[in-house]
């Protein structure tokens, strides 16, 4: 399966699929087609010479990348133009902030970091392309919480587009492209030629006030979207294309963060389409920075060898209260998957899911407690992670495989799986027993197959039980500004 972008034309090429029949052809045409629209352009109105769309914040100041020296004829190298386009423009921090302008174009560059009061403005025909040239990207020290980098023990490229100790960032436009150009990074990562680990198209340390939105991710060498070690994140209609077996393109990543909305996004993978992480055995356990307080809402995955959501692996900082609402899941592995196992540590609690609409999936249900990959030989064998108050409701499903794996740790047992009215369509072959359990303790209703014995049927009066908060995070209450700029 292939997913691809055409630069010239601007059209997104939908990743060919493994369709049995008209019907589930008409459900993907149907659910792709609707999010497209939904998402492109959205915020975005052109307006005799000048262009509207609403942010977190409005500039007072703008420039074109252009007035720096950008060219964008996809071959000249624009890093130092990015640059300094940014660090003039930082003047302005305290004056109203500022936006950079990326018009039409195909606009080379390498790795730049962004600035507080800032405004990344992409037009609807320009495309940031990453370097190839791997020797000019920088090298950076591991993330604290992680010890060391994924792909190789030592550090790690600086993602393409880069802010730490920032407040008030914006990446936004009218659902313009960043490019990876991630083919030579996958190539050498299965070569196993990598000295150190592979760049992420976005990432922002120790930050607070970010918003993206309203732009396409391609291609990325890794991980797409990186916020970690932040807070108050707003990450909306944004789409994110892969290779279905591209390695470890994550889209979006929330890592040790406080505070973020996900939401009318459209995300196809060659893994999770959202990850949910907090650190890395004993350097996540002693860093100690949990995600919490995450909404999750209206977002439509295709990843067929992972998950739309998980919570895991790298959880042991913790993850505690994540909301996830009107998820829809297209040819993908496993709807929401816990990922965890003996020396994360850490806990994974509070877990709210409903409605879920799900077709063509291995499993709907899936919670892993012998998860690997450890980040080196120093994990401690006594650090058990908690896994508790898991809920899930409202949730249909067709042509499955297998409705649910769920595996605890022995010793370890894994509490408070909830689960009600959720009706699952097994396909033709599937699995002569739909569901297996082992150290798990929860509750059912009005779910159909019937669930593994640990899970007992409390009867159809309580098909409502599995908890849902009715108060809202404080990052829902963010409310978008009308903002302007006069196009040149």
């Amino acid at each position: 399966m292939q997913c691809c972008y055409n630069t010239k034309t601007k059209t997104k090429t939908i990743p060919h699929l493994q369709m049995r029949d008209m019907t589930w052809l008409l459900v993907v045409v149907v659910m792709v087609v609707e999010c497209m629209t939904g998402v492109e352009g959205r915020n975005v109105k052109y307006i005799g010479g000048s262009l509207e769309y609403t942010a977190i914040n409005c500039r007072s100041h703008s420039a074109s990348i252009t007035e720096f020296g950008g060219v964008g004829d996809g071959k000249t190298l624009n890093t130092r133009a990015f640059q300094e386009a940014v660090n003039s423009l930082s003047q302005y921090a305290s004056d109203g902030g500022a936006q950079l302008y990326v018009p039409a174009g195909q606009w080379l560059t390498g790795s730049f970091n962004l600035t507080s009061h800032f405004t990344l403005f992409l037009h609807k025909d320009a495309t940031i392309l990453a370097s190839q040239d791997i020797n000019t990207w920088p090298v950076i020290n591991p993330l604290p919480s992680y010890g060391h980098g994924r792909d190789a023990a030592g550090g790690r490229y600086i993602s393409l587009i880069f802010g730490t100790n920032l407040t008030d960032v914006i990446i936004t436009g009218d659902n313009g492209t960043i490019d990876g150009q991630g083919l030579l990074w996958w190539q050498k990562f299965h070569g196993k030629k990598l000295k150190y680990t592979r760049p992420y198209l976005f990432e922002i340390m120790y930050s607070d006030t970010i918003q993206v939105s309203n732009v396409t991710f391609l291609n990325s060498p890794s991980w797409n979207v990186h916020p970690v070690y932040s807070s108050n994140i707003l990450l909306q209609g944004i789409t994110i294309l892969a290779p279905v077996q591209s390695p470890n393109t994550d889209g979006i990543n929330p890592d040790s963060c406080s505070n973020t909305r996900i939401e009318d996004s459209y995300i196809v993978s060659g893994d999770d389409c959202v990850a949910v992480k907090s650190g890395w055995d004993e350097y996540g356990i002693s860093y100690g920075m949990p995600t919490q307080h995450l909404i999750i809402k209206r977002l439509t995955c295709i990843s067929p060898y992972s998950a739309a959501i998980a919570l895991g692996s790298e959880m042991s900082g913790g993850i505690q209260d994540v909301r996830a609402e009107d998820i829809v899941a297209i040819n993908t592995e496993s709807a929401v998957r816990i990922k965890t196992g003996v020396g994360r540590g850490g806990f994974v609690k509070d877990i709210f899911v409903k409605g879920m609409t799900l077709h063509t999936m291995k499993w709907v249900f899936w919670i892993t407690g012998n998860y690997g990959s450890h980040a080196d030989t120093h994990w401690d064998p006594k650090a058990i992670p908690v896994i508790q108050n898991i809920n899930y409701r409202d949730i249909v499903a067709e042509n499955v495989t297998m409705a649910a794996r769920l595996e605890g740790i022995s010793g370890d047992t894994f509490t408070g799986i909830c689960i009600s009215n959720a009706t699952i369509g097994m396909r033709v072959k599937a699995k002569k027993v739909p569901w297996t359990c082992s150290d798990v303790e929860g509750v059912t209703s009005g779910v159909v197959p019937k669930p593994c014995d640990l899970l007992p049927d409390q009867g159809p009066e309580k098909i409502g039980m599995c908890n849902f908060p009715q108060e809202k995070l404080d990052i829902e209450n963010v409310e978008l500004k009308k903002c302007s700029y006069v196009v040149a």
